[in-house]
């Protein structure tokens, strides 16, 4: 059964398992403004630095040139405004984007401030090859998909290190804690170990800076929003400018648009960095956060792909709360500049407990309904080490880099599911503000099921420069093992274990045309562990992949200006799927095919005055398929929910000083998703939907230099309330209406 084919969520799903170091000393006397804060740019141009209140500026310039480290997990650098020129997750070195072998796109800081961005699905949402609303309004998971791959469990990484999600012990990222988000797309395997087909998102988490700053945001929204935010750091006293450290933090306090529905949060993540030397940096990386989401985010579906507004919760048992910490460091040091060693480690605990009804069926004027209680928890630890070493062989410049890396969890889950009492709907006119709230049993805890996994992989990458070609090869050696019990919290049964070793690579080559001019062509290779046993209890091959693409890059010289177009063909093989010859089984015989091309530019034009631009092709089939439950055919048709085609435009304009409406901003975006399929038999397609987000701001250092810090913000986001659905896998949901937020900024 598919994870999402039911109210349920991700019920039933589980996971298949930058420049160099920063001066200390040079910074330390100047005290500056959050949006000053601002590094030489790396490749072509030279940076804008961000004027005093103009625009959503980057906090700290999220750039490895002030962080902790320069290379893997470092995050990107070279930034200016929306624009990146350097990123370490295609290669785990600092290269630019425009040598990288792969499509790859930076969402800074500045930007997720402008959009001022609630979620890392809203952080993607301007990011081609990136479908961020497949299960509609969902506040409970960052759920998405790149190039038409789930990447919910396998994708998404912190700081260059995987970050492990089981079931409902998925960990909610606060997009206020992050210097920038990193999308590459394709296969990963080759330096990341299992994974999707579609690529991955590496977030980078905020990092001390040795320079005295401060920021702290109001928030008040529709839907009863209230949110504040803070981030502040400095160098620390006495420590001769070996010691600096960062504190960020949100708290939420909001409703939703679902009856019974909240959306609460408490996030708290100081950092250190301690720099001994110019060699030598250390930063420790931590974080506590509590949420609180609804335990169901759909509505009751009629026949024919029909989402009613008869919300499935009922506030007397309705919510997912969910407990994380995370505790770690990036530590590097240069033994010469041709030589660097960098390790990455993490620790993150997750705890969650759902509550949770739905609705089966209505008779008449009542609600047949059933709940279910999980309590799931995961531990998981993450190592990466690398060496990176630079050297010459005649005309052949080569960065080489190798290193082993380690991730465990163990995932716990206890459950308990019953009927309970019907619904009574007599007297009800207005389901759009019904709202449930009756007595609820609370189910007995009756299964449970415990599951350990290991990976341990180890890579080698070179990068051969010779005259105006770019070689990288890249080659790991994954060794995978898991092992899985069921039965009840009292009694788990015998272990079921799977072992893998699996390589994966990838090859590819970049020509410099021209200055800034860069076309590309690359293969690679991916792999992803499945769980379960087929019908004679021998458990399913991984799935693998591959990927053929090409396209052009380019960074017009002398601007802050960068784009690129790709074109891509990406082939999973053996898929789980219904046995054709007896459906009460499993086989991994399933094969998908996602074919198609991106086209992105991203722009700084003036401080405070940005554009970016994304629009994705996609054809996603099945190759060889059948419909589950059943022996009907589906080879050729198209996967379900994913659009074919998707436009997102985004661009913000600040009146320079001389105007009179100095210090005013205003943006705003447009959100465009075409037709799909509700389900695999392609028997009903989704309508297209258009979006509208809009930006209004203003700095009021315009009006008196005693203002200066002081910044007032709207963000409307589907501001024309477009009321849609969406359906995927047969099952149907609702989109957000529209939502306003205002902001109160200052920085000191």
């Amino acid at each position: 059964m598919s994870p999402r084919s039911t109210p349920l969520g991700p019920l039933l799903a589980a996971a298949a398992l930058s420049a160099a170091a920063a001066p200390h000393a040079a910074a330390q006397g100047a005290r500056v403004q959050l949006d000053q804060i601002s590094v030489e740019a790396a490749g072509p141009g030279p940076a804008i630095p961000a004027g005093s209140g103009l625009g959503g500026a980057n906090v700290s310039g999220g750039d490895g040139g002030t962080s902790a480290t320069s290379g893997g997990g470092g995050g990107p650098s070279g930034i200016t405004g929306y624009v990146a020129r350097v990123s370490p997750t295609a290669t785990k070195t600092n290269t630019a984007l425009i040598e990288a072998p792969q499509s790859i796109s930076v969402v800074t800081r500045e930007q997720l401030n402008d959009r001022n961005v609630q979620s890392l699905n809203e952080a993607l949402a301007y990011t081609p090859g990136v479908s961020n609303n497949v299960f509609g309004f969902d506040p409970r998971f960052d759920s998405f998909y790149i190039r038409g791959f789930d990447e919910t469990y396998t994708g998404v990484f912190r700081d260059g290190l995987r970050q492990s999600s089981v079931g409902f012990s998925a960990p909610r990222i606060e997009p206020y804690g992050a210097e920038a988000v990193t999308i590459l797309r394709g296969p990963a395997s080759g330096l990341y170990g299992l994974g999707s087909p579609g690529g991955i998102v590496d977030v980078t988490s905020k990092r001390p800076v040795f320079v005295p700053f401060g920021e702290v945001w109001f928030q008040g929204g529709n839907f009863d929003r209230y949110q504040g935010n803070f981030d502040l750091g400095s160098p620390v006293e006495g420590s001769d400018g070996t010691l600096a450290y960062r504190l960020t933090g949100a708290f939420r306090d909001a409703n939703t648009f679902l009856p019974s529905g909240t959306d609460n949060r408490f996030t708290i993540a100081p950092a250190v960095t301690w720099k001994p030397s110019a060699d030598t940096t250390f930063t420790l990386l931590t974080e506590y956060q509590r949420s609180k989401t609804p335990g169901v985010s759909t509505f009751y579906n009629a026949p024919g792909f029909v989402v009613t507004r008869l919300y499935q919760g009922d506030a007397s048992f309705n919510a997912i709360t969910q407990e994380s910490y995370r505790i770690g460091y990036a530590f590097e040091h240069t033994f010469t500049p041709d030589l660097i060693f960098r390790q990455n480690v993490r620790y993150q605990n997750v705890n969650t407990t759902l509550a949770y009804t739905q609705i089966d069926s209505v008779t008449g004027l009542s609600a047949q309904r059933e709940n279910g209680l999980i309590q799931d928890r995961l531990g998981s630890v993450a190592l990466d080490n690398q060496l990176e070493a630079h050297l010459v062989t005649g005309p052949v410049s080569h960065t080489l880099i190798g290193g082993v890396d380690y991730l465990h969890y163990d995932y716990r889950r206890q459950a308990g599911f019953g009927l309970i009492p019907d619904l009574d709907l007599t007297g009800v006119t207005d389901f759009s503000t019904f709202r449930a709230r009756t007595f609820v049993p609370r189910p007995a805890l009756t299964s449970a099921s415990d599951q350990t996994q290991d990976q341990v992989g180890l890579y080698i990458q070179e990068q051969a420069k010779f005259d105006r070609f770019v070689l990288t090869l890249t080659g790991r050696q994954d060794f995978v093992s898991q092992s899985t019990r069921s039965g009840t919290p009292d009694s788990l049964g015998a272990a079921q274990s799977r072992n893998d070793a699996v390589f994966t690579g990838r090859v590819g080559l970049n020509y410099l045309l021209a200055p800034g001019l860069v076309p590309y062509a690359s293969y690679a290779t991916t792999f992803t562990p499945q769980l379960g046993v087929d019908i004679n209890g021998r458990s399913f091959k991984p799935a693998t992949g591959d990927q053929i693409e090409a396209g052009v890059k380019y960074a017009i010289p002398g601007t802050a200006i960068t784009g690129g177009f790709a074109g891509f063909d990406i082939v999973q093989s053996s898929v789980l799927q219904t046995d054709p010859t007896n459906v009460a089984n499993t086989v991994a015989s399933g094969s998908v095919e996602s074919k198609g091309f991106e086209a992105e530019l991203t722009a700084n034009f003036a401080p405070g005055t940005n554009l970016t631009f994304a629009y994705t092709h996609l054809d996603l089939r099945y190759l060889t398929a059948t419909y589950p439950g059943s022996t009907r055919s589906i080879s050729g048709n198209a996967v379900s929910g994913i659009p074919g085609d998707t436009l997102a435009v985004f661009g913000t304009y600040q009146f320079p000083p001389a105007s009179p409406l100095r210090g005013l901003q205003v943006g705003g975006g447009v959100r465009f998703s075409g037709t799909s399929f509700t389900d695999d038999l392609n028997t009903v397609r989704n309508p297209t939907v258009t979006q509208f987000d809009a930006l209004v701001a203003y700095d009021f250092a315009a009006l008196d230099p005693k203002y200066k810090g002081v910044r007032a913000q709207i963000n409307a986001f589907n501001i024309f309330n477009r009321d849609y659905s969406t359906c995927q896998a047969g099952f149907c949901y609702r989109g957000a209406p529209a939502t306003v937020i205002g902001s109160l900024i200052y920085r000191w």
